[in-house]
């Protein structure tokens, strides 16, 4: 048989076997499950139903148990969970399957996209020979079809040249192209169920847009059901049919999307509602104000931060790349300057240049009259004793063997600032100034939350009392309800204080409820600068047109349905 007409006998038998077979039943049911870990349960009591090509999101925190249920389903929990109730699946209770039994399903009928694709992919084996093992479950044995079947696929789910992705290496692709193979490998054996956990949270907006679109499309061209794992209340307004808002292993609020969303009954699905910043943008408008007023009142004066003509290249295998070119902004004190974009876009080279971490190959920059360019490392000490950094990742940034006290104190004993004593109210003050207590002084990074870890990396750059801090995404690896804490420390330190921020960010509905003025970076140029209203209520380039539509709105789905029906309160003393 040619290799053509098999690739459409497979498409076919898919088809008639796959989901397009449609009964009243629901696809997935789930009753009165509970996980435990040891004897710590963290899911009570979850149900709840996927109708055949629908979508389904489970929202909530980290530690909610949206990922337990998600493994659950999946059969993938630890060995040191354990797991009662009932999980069905196209009729069958599958919880209480052995694993020969329920292997078959897993990958076949049940789909599974990974949060984070540099984990989930093997560094060091080129993409095709990864996708010949998830083709594996095509029970097709001739390996020429099998990759015909493996670049259609990859075709489909919008990667351009799909051989190239097919000989590429993980590390020679970008993070979008690697979140589509992971997706096109779990759509590959046209499974009934996609369980996809956190698919874009690593992502830049447009990148996740693009995505998500993705997950819409194959899941109504394929007949798929899709059960989404998210934190964002927007992003899941606008790609779910129905919402379960879980909290501390416990369903809050359950219904239709337009229901939940529109109209949140239970305390604490209003609370993520008014976390999402697109949902939001003038939550801190009483924090911001100060920021604005000292961008008329300083107009004309020196600014706390000048960029003038800046332009970096580097040579990357025997190429140049110039990775800033020509950039110029200014940051009057007080106020918060946004640098936005893609990854690639040059924002990372370009506080590495206001740092003195590199120097440019032309331009100029000064930090409070100060000249960062051209000078030693040495003599940059002085200019880093008012300049500081918090990271993006305040699970990787902390040294996981210092404690708290440690980690913030350390600034003081470097550039050898008091006595021991002044040193340790310094400490305390610092942390008193992000919201945390005392009795955390003597733990360890591993013994706190993220958001406790991001508050300490704060501390840590504010115990020098810097007029300049610059903040490198430090909220994209944070829950939005634990971000929003941090932006509220963030502002509140800055009027109380009168700090100076440039704050690096791809989440443009962040940006505009924390900055006053922004830059739009685009391959290493600026292409557009403003203050925030202005360019986000009258953009002026397509770039920043298209990074503006990227933003989650809630407003799509929403709008599709039909009029809210009743929604499920399971805590009924929560409703506000």
């Amino acid at each position: 048989m040619a290799t053509q007409d098999r690739l459409t006998e497979i498409r076919a038998r898919a088809s008639a076997t796959g989901p397009t077979l449609q009964r009243p039943d629901p696809l997935l049911r789930i009753e009165g499950l509970s996980v435990s870990y040891g004897p710590n349960e963290v899911v009570s009591n979850v149900g709840f139903e996927l109708g055949r090509g629908k979508s389904l999101a489970l929202i909530g925190e980290s530690g909610s148990g949206k990922s337990t249920i998600a493994r659950a389903v999946l059969r993938l929990l630890p060995s040191r969970g354990t797991a009662t109730g009932r999980v069905e699946f196209d009729g069958q209770e599958v919880l209480g399957l052995s694993e020969s039994r329920f292997r078959p399903l897993r990958g076949r009928a049940i789909g599974f996209v990974p949060q984070d694709p540099g984990n989930a992919l093997n560094p060091v084996r080129l993409i095709g020979a990864q996708a010949m093992e998830a083709a594996a479950l095509l029970d097709e044995p001739n390996k020429a079809i099998r990759k015909a079947l493996i670049l259609e696929t990859f075709a489909q789910v919008g990667l351009d040249n799909p051989q190239r992705v097919y000989d590429s290496y993980p590390h020679q692709l970008s993070g979008g192209m690697l979140q589509r193979v992971l997706i096109g490998l779990a759509v590959l054996p046209r499974p009934s169920l996609l369980v996809a956990d956190e698919p874009t949270s690593a992502l830049d907006v447009t990148i996740q847009k693009r995505i998500l679109d993705l997950l819409s499309k194959l899941q109504h061209e394929l007949n798929i059901s899709l059960l989404l794992i998210t934190h964002d209340l927007a992003i899941a307004a606008e790609r779910a049919d129905s919402l379960v808002v879980l909290k501390d292993g416990v369903i809050q609020e359950a219904g239709n999307t337009a229901s939940v969303f529109s109209s949140p009954a239970s305390a604490y699905a209003k609370k993520l509602h008014a976390d999402v910043p697109s949902l939001n943008p003038n939550r801190y408008a009483r924090l911001r104000d100060p920021g604005f007023r000292l961008l008329d009142a300083d107009a004309g004066k020196s600014p706390k931060i000048e960029v003038s003509a800046v332009t970096k290249t580097f040579t990357v295998d025997g190429r140049a790349v110039t990775a800033v070119n020509d950039v110029s902004f200014a940051v009057p004190a007080g106020t918060t300057h946004a640098l936005v974009g893609e990854s690639g876009s040059g924002k990372t080279t370009a506080i590495r240049l206001l740092l003195g971490l590199e120097q440019p190959d032309t331009g100029n920059i000064s930090v409070a009259g100060d000249k960062v360019t051209g000078r030693s490392q040495e003599s940059l000490r002085s200019v880093w004793r008012h300049l500081q950094f918090v990271y993006q990742n305040p699970f990787t940034s902390l040294d996981p063997t210092w404690t708290v006290e440690q980690l913030v104190r350390e600034p003081l004993d470097r550039f050898k600032i008091g006595t021991r004593e002044e040193r340790v109210g310094q400490v305390r003050e610092a942390l008193a100034n992000v919201g945390l207590a005392e009795h955390l002084l003597s733990r360890k990074p591993d013994a706190l939350s993220g958001g406790q870890r991001q508050r300490v990396a704060i501390a840590r750059a504010l115990v020098l009392k810097p007029d300049v801090i610059v903040l490198d995404e430090p909220t994209s690896a944070l829950d939005v309800s634990v971000q929003a804490d941090i932006v509220e420390v963030l502002l509140s330190l800055q009027a109380n204080l009168g700090l100076t921020y440039v704050f690096v960010s791809h989440d443009l509905a962040l940006v505009r409820q924390l900055a006053h003025t922004v830059s739009v970076m685009h391959r290493g140029r600026v292409v557009e600068q403003g203050t925030v209203p202005d360019i986000f209520d009258n953009p002026q380039q397509p770039y920043t047109v298209s990074l503006l539509k990227s933003i989650p709105s809630g407003n799509a789905r929403t709008a599709s349905l039909s009029k809210p029906q009743p929604r499920r309160i399971i805590n009924q003393e929560q409703v506000a």
